[in-house]
């Protein structure tokens, strides 16, 4: 790549390669430990860091939103940085499971759970802007953030990865070295293409359309699931508009046929077309924002970790949309991976040795088969167009809405409470 090189080689104990959602969580669930103990940190992200103390948040109507579940909740509140997300989320107090044209249906609610919420709707504008505030605010000289720039190379070797970056702005190629590279540059990253990383991916032949919608009726903090024969359609609570207006985030599986129909719709055919699958427990919908749409597929590296490499988020495992549980997943790891960087560096271990991290792919091996199964398997059961396996789907819905133990074990699995959850007070 063109542009000069500088010489000097800066040395890092871990580098984080994309600054998106997941990897600034990582670096600030490693902020403590950065400040008091000295772990050195580097963020390498593609694009400029704004500056947002002079930048006021303008909301919009088409932002996109992501489901945060209880436990997410619970790591960003030990991360320091829930008490300003929760300022823009919308609690859903209530979780409505319902099969078109079927009798099945059953409710969660975060009451009987005793939880305030058993999981939250945010803007992903607004969870980015919170957690770079929080490591421009809290950070010093703990985080360095290397922007704009791209990683072009990495290279392993026995003591440390080398890592060669080139800065955008200045046309510049530097060098970097650490312990440990932590992979989270999402699904689509160029650099796993570069390691050579495998990856078991099965499509689903199927696309979401995303978007913003504004029903007739307050949500009343419910969040709808209606899964239909080409597949489920959710509505998810969002905080009202600026003009007061009420919001629902839109998820809507569409088999890979009909996408490109879809997406030519104008806004009066798709609000129509949703408000026939979906019916009128919210009223009628009276507005449609943008609309976005991504392809389908079960995805997940057969290696997850490498001697000095970790990789995190989509680049690790992507999952169906059914269940909200891919981000949510994805921070369990973060989460994770901070508790065990944060140990080994006290007693004074290397982070990149592979026993390490074989152990960390180990500790989060049974939280992923477990919500990859369940997001698999939920879909292609709904998926299902044979009248024994419609019935049967349909009386354990039924069966869930009437026995509380199995309520219970559902919600606490849509909550990611099911699982031991790693604590970060000594990261």
């Amino acid at each position: 790549m063109a542009g000069s090189m500088n010489s000097e080689v800066q040395h890092f104990d871990v580098i984080i390669v994309g600054g998106g959602l997941v990897g600034a969580s990582l670096a600030c669930a490693l902020l403590p430990m950065a400040k008091r103990h000295g772990m050195r940190i580097a963020v390498v992200e593609a694009v400029p860091l704004p500056s947002l103390a002079s930048e006021p948040y303008q909301p919009s109507y088409d932002a996109r939103g992501t489901a945060l579940s209880y436990g997410t909740r619970l790591i960003y509140e030990e991360m320091g940085v829930w008490q300003a997300l929760s300022e823009r989320v919308c609690a859903i107090e209530h979780i409505h499971v319902s099969d078109r044209g079927h009798f099945g249906t059953t409710r969660l609610h975060a009451a009987e759970e005793g939880v305030a919420a058993l999981g939250y709707v945010v803007e992903n504008h607004w969870i980015g802007r919170v957690l770079l505030s929080h490591l421009q605010q809290q950070g010093g000289e703990a985080i360095s953030w290397l922007c704009p720039a791209e990683v072009t190379a990495i290279t392993m070797a026995a003591e440390r990865a080398q890592v060669t970056i080139h800065h955008q702005d200045q046309q510049q190629q530097q060098q970097l070295s650490a312990a440990l590279v932590v992979l989270a540059e999402g699904g689509r990253s160029s650099l796993s293409e570069q390691l050579s990383l495998d990856y078991q991916e099965a499509p689903y032949n199927q696309f979401a359309l995303v978007s913003t919608l504004t029903p007739g009726k307050a949500h009343a903090g419910v969040a709808f699931e209606r899964f239909t024969a080409e597949g489920p359609l959710a509505l998810l609570p969002l905080t009202d508009s600026d003009d007061g207006s009420h919001r629902c985030a839109l998820v809507w599986t569409t088999p890979d046929e009909l996408i490109g129909e879809r997406m030519d719709w104008d806004d009066a055919t798709l609000l129509k077309e949703v408000q026939q699958v979906f019916g009128y427990r919210l009223g009628r919908f009276s507005r449609i924002g943008e609309r976005y749409c991504y392809p389908l597929a079960l995805k997940q590296a057969r290696e997850q970790v490498r001697s000095r490499l970790v990789v995190l988020g989509n680049a690790a495992h992507a999952l169906h949309p059914i269940a909200g549980q891919g981000y949510n997943l994805a921070l369990r790891g973060v989460a994770d991976l901070a508790e065990r960087l944060g140990r080994l560096h006290q007693q004074g271990e290397d982070l990149g040795q592979l026993t390490h991290l074989n152990a960390f792919v180990e500790q989060r091996r049974q939280d992923q088969m477990r919500t990859i199964a369940f997001s698999d398997k939920v879909m292609k059961v709904f998926a299902e167009p044979r009248f024994p396996v419609q019935l049967v789907r349909d009386l354990g819905l039924v069966g869930l809405n009437m026995f509380a133990p199995a309520r219970h074990r559902l919600a606490r699995a849509a909550m990611g409470l099911d699982g031991t959850r790693a604590r970060l007070h000594g990261a």
